[in-house]
């Protein structure tokens, strides 16, 4: 006998855990499939007539008998071969860690038939992964093109070939979440690693073109490479390779070095016992020919197992009153087995390897995080991090010691021991007490230099000066105190370093939005430092560029320094150009004495958009004519993707050096036009508009379109206003932002400036709501065919305008998102205020307060393992409290997924959810639903076979009922 309602065991596919849906309109009792059988009941339910439930009784009973017997013969048969004849389909392997990906609804309902869902049913969309229209899935699967690096020496650019997206299988592996990182215990190195399939390196010749392409050679096919630099001089390329060990489950990670001029490559490292750990910095060039390597300490032996007994309670302590405010904690240290992990991990013994593969150990074991060496090549500056550890804060924060020892592996001195640093506030702005950013200078052969606050890193104390910077050489006398080279009133961001005679120094301070650049002589005391440029950090109009910078022959940066006829000492500066019509880069060269500038080229204003990427031009001093000039360009248009050019001066001729070819032809004649609307306070706004190819209003009508944002916060109204895009640019089309549904014939509009202005002492966000919603009325002019959405704190934006701006939108897609600010209590984006300190500021944010507000359909898109502040919980607890006030809401859960999703799999399963969403809630109000299905091969239990056999093809209750009526018929003649 079956029971009317099956329980929820272990036939029952109830996976709520991982998918959920609420789009009904009605309050019904959800259908629920068990994997034995189908419950004849429910089916005959929708059967008024007392005659056809005579008919159908039998026929749904044979059906139950068979799902029986082929459930049965799936676990106890072997599964078919592909190709062997069989009417079933072979029974997949569970995933370890998870139970099928997407699976069925368990809050289906039928809804009403006033409802756009009701033409497309509930009970199909659970099955598994699914793929998304074929002319979408073609533009998703294009694989991108290299990544390119230059030669120190500019004689020679090397391209990194990349894959597409990586398949699931790939996140499913085992990982360790240890104080803010994931940690692959099979390879001692970062999880979930993107990786080059090849490198291939070409000569660049006089002229500007490129010679014959030379491919790295000399390992095995279906190596994944990290991990490339070029040596100091540019005739070598240091590389690590991972192989998969499937008989030891393990991933084998090695350290292999390149001939630049031959492409031959050979692996250095090779004894047995030396194994790479690459969870921090893997290594380092210290000169042409020795690499500084991270390696597994021997003997290390096997990773502790947690005991079955733990140690003892865990706890937490503040019995001092110390104020620890933190915004997320969810990756930290938890214990003393996972302190131990992270010990074990972590831990590395260095070595210093050449070329011939002498191998020689140096400094004593420990949790390295950076490894630098001194331009001179003589010392390196060792910086680790050591116990005590923290629960609250990540490794960033534990206790920090930075040592300098010699190149032969001598130890010189102590830097610094910097205390555990818990207590930094939340407030922008404030930073760790102590000496911070230590680093060599790029133009001299072993100085140091480094920051100190003055205000004790706390950005809420009032301090002249705030920071200082302090200079001293390698190997200072014992007494002898270090040079201060700028005392700062605002918070020290960098220094770009010239030469003895000139540096530019710059500083910020984030409340006020003021940002200040200093031009320095730090090795002439007798010159005082003065301001360069002072202006709004949010004025892109006044961005006056950053320097050019040239390569030494140490391998450091330093900026160029240009030669003219006239006196003075010169640089150059790019920037990005943002003017009232767009942005045009340009490249201005600046007299560093007297700050008067000269533009010597600007991007083509009317069709390409051009910027400047790299100096090709090479001089060991750093010195170069103004008439060698050589740069890098990339150029792209409206319609033309982006290539790469030589632009040499003084003629200006540009050589192309690349020439990929549109990577989705299907959609080459696109129709983008930047747009400029006002707000009803008069703030003025900006988006991009795209029209699918061929659009024509007057043929076409009226398109269903897009919406997709994210808020920015301003302090004032001018800034907010300005334009910081270009009609010019390429439409690059990834599987994170909308434009793939120009393919399916929408309108576009992305990226429509939503600013959260808090102008003086006001804050931005005590006025989110009013502002948001304004933004978006200014932009709305259809709302029964514009649907919203967004990433993240576009998610949130998202679920706020379909809470306060119902009568704006028909329908919402948010993804990873977060919903309740009061589960993040020590603020969020740019909000440094507690919940404690504006409560009703974050009460009024937060849509999950006003769930019972929205009424139009959301969907809801979260990666499982997310692990910023935004976790898959807010989601979960959101979706809950819309379904609790009957909102039509549905919940994807991506298994493996963190916040930005990475799998094939997942990325084309949340296309074809938001391509499902569109085009129910929202084509719907202008054309017919098509919804396309499509199902991708994935890991499935014998039951899910058992039902996928017989309703793959079926996709509703309905659509089995009409066979049923069929057979019927078939019967009765």
């Amino acid at each position: 006998m079956h029971s009317k309602e099956t329980s929820r065991g272990e036939n029952c596919l109830d996976y709520r855990h991982l998918f959920r849906s609420n789009t009904a309109t009605t309050a019904t009792q959800p259908v629920r499939f068990s994997s034995a059988f189908i419950h004849t009941k429910n089916i005959l339910l929708l059967f008024p007539s007392p005659i056809h439930r005579q008919y159908m009784l039998p026929l749904l009973q044979r059906a139950d008998q068979r799902i029986r017997f082929t459930h049965a013969n799936s676990i106890a048969e072997p599964s078919p071969r592909r190709g062997t004849p069989s009417h079933r389909r072979p029974p997949r392997r569970r995933s370890s860690r998870h139970a099928n990906p997407i699976a069925l609804s368990t809050n289906s309902a039928a809804a009403s038939s006033s409802s756009p869902a009701a033409s497309v049913e509930e009970d199909d969309v659970g099955l598994g992964y699914r793929l998304p229209p074929k002319e979408i899935q073609e533009i998703v699967d294009v694989p991108p093109n290299p990544s390119y690096l230059i030669s120190p020496r500019r004689d020679r650019i090397m391209f990194l070939k990349r894959r597409a997206m990586p398949p699931l299988s790939e996140f499913a592996k085992p990982e360790k979440a240890l104080s803010g990182i994931r940690i692959d215990p099979g390879s001692n190195m970062r999880s979930r690693m993107s990786f080059y399939t090849g490198i291939t390196v070409h000569v660049l010749m006089d002229n500007g073109t490129l010679g014959p392409a030379k491919e790295v050679h000399g390992y095995a096919d279906g190596a994944k490479i990290n991990f490339v630099t070029w040596s100091p001089d540019g005739q070598h390329i240091a590389f690590t390779l991972r192989y998969e060990d499937k008989v030891e489950n393990s991933v084998n990670l090695s350290l292999w070095v390149a001939n630049a001029e031959s492409g031959e490559a050979w692996p250095l490292c090779i004894s047995e016992g030396i194994k790479l750990n690459a969870i921090f910095e893997l290594f380092v060039w210290v000169n042409n020919s020795t690499i500084l390597v991270c390696t597994v300490p021997l003997p290390r032996g096997n990773p502790p197992k947690k005991p079955l007994v733990p140690f003892g309670p865990r706890i937490r302590s503040n019995e001092h009153k110390n104020v620890v405010q933190m915004r997320a904690t969810k990756e930290m240290l938890k214990d003393l087995h996972e302190e131990e992990l992270f010990d074990y991990y972590a831990t590395s013994q260095l070595i210093l390897v050449s070329l011939d593969g002498t191998v020689k150990p140096i400094a004593p074991p420990a949790i390295y995080t950076a490894l630098d060496p001194s331009p001179d090549e003589k010392y390196l500056m060792l910086t680790s991090v050591h116990r005590p550890y923290s629960s609250t804060v990540s490794y960033k924060r534990f206790p920090k010691k930075v040592e300098l020892w010699t190149v032969n592996g001598t130890f010189i001195r102590e830097v610094c021991d910097l205390p555990l640093a818990e207590d930094i506030p939340i407030i922008s702005g404030s930073v760790r007490k102590g000496k911070r950013l230590i680093k060599w200078r790029p133009d001299m052969a072993s100085t140091l230099y480094w920051v100190e606050a003055q205000d004790g890193g706390d950005a809420n104390v009032e301090a002249s000066p705030r920071d200082i910077v302090y200079m001293e050489p390698a190997d200072a006398l014992n007494g002898e105190k270090p040079q201060v080279l700028l005392k700062l009133d605002l918070r020290y961001r960098r220094i770009a370093w010239c030469s003895g005679s000139h540096a530019l120094v710059y500083e910020h301070w984030y409340k006020t939005r003021r940002t200040r650049t200093w031009v320095i002589a730090p090795d002439c005391k007798d010159v005082s430092p003065r301001v360069l440029f002072e202006r709004s950090s949010e004025d892109a109009y006044s961005n006056p560029g950053s320097p050019m910078m040239c390569r030494t022959p140490a391998g450091t940066f330093v900026i160029a320094e240009i030669k003219t006829n006239n006196e003075g000492t010169y640089i150059l500066l790019k920037g990005k150009g943002a003017t009232p019509k767009g942005s045009i880069p340009f490249l201005d060269i600046l007299n560093i004495n007297t700050g008067v500038k000269e533009r010597i080229w600007e991007s083509n204003k009317e069709k390409y958009y051009e910027s400047v990427l790299a100096l090709m031009s090479y001089n060991p001093k750093c010195e170069i004519h103004l008439n060698h000039l050589k740069l890098l360009i990339s150029k792209e248009s409206r319609r033309e993707p982006t290539q790469y050019y030589i632009k040499v001066w003084p003629d200006k001729n540009q050589v192309q050096i690349t020439n990929y070819s549109h990577p989705y032809p299907q959609l080459a004649l696109l129709q983008k036009e930047v747009i400029r609307y006002q707000r009803e306070d008069g703030i003025k706004l900006t988006a991009t508009l795209y029209l699918p190819p061929g659009y024509n209003p007057s043929k076409d009508g009226a398109l269903p379109c897009l919406i997709w944002s994210y808020p920015g916060e301003f302090k004032s109204r001018e800034a907010a206003g300005q334009v910081r895009r270009s009609p010019n640019k390429f439409a690059r089309i990834s599987s994170n932002i909308p434009l793939l549904w120009l393919a399916r014939g929408f309108a576009i509009l992305a990226d429509p400036t939503i600013p959260i202005i808090g102008e003086g002492d006001q804050e931005a966000n005590d006025r989110y709501i009013e502002q948001l919603v304004a933004s978006a009325e200014a932009a709305v002019a259809d709302p029964d065919r514009i649907a919203v959405g967004g990433h993240s704190y576009g998610a949130f934006m998202t679920a706020n305008l379909l809470a306060h701006a119902p009568h704006l939108f028909c329908c919402g897609i948010a993804r990873s998102g977060a919903y309740n600010r009061t589960l993040t209590p020590f603020g969020f984006q740019k909000e440094v205020r507690t919940l404690w300190e504006a409560t009703d500021t974050y009460i009024k944010m937060s849509p999950f307060m006003s769930a019972n507000k929205i009424k139009k359909p959301i969907l809801l898109i979260h990666g499982e393992d997310d692990s910023k502040v935004t976790t898959a919980m807010q989601s979960c607890q959101f979706y809950d409290a819309l379904k609790g006030n009957g909102v039509p809401c549905r919940l994807v859960i991506l298994p493996f997924e963190r916040h930005h999703y990475a799998a094939r799999e997942s990325i084309m399963h949340v296309i074809w959810e938001t391509d499902r969403w569109l085009e129910m809630y929202c084509a719907s109000n202008s054309r017919n639903i098509q919804v396309t299905e499509s199902t991708v091969d994935t890991t499935r239990s014998p039951a899910c076979e058992a039902l996928a056999l017989y309703f793959t093809k079926i996709y509703s209750l309905g659509k089995l009922v009409r066979l049923a009526f069929a057979q019927i018929f078939h019967q009765e003649v």
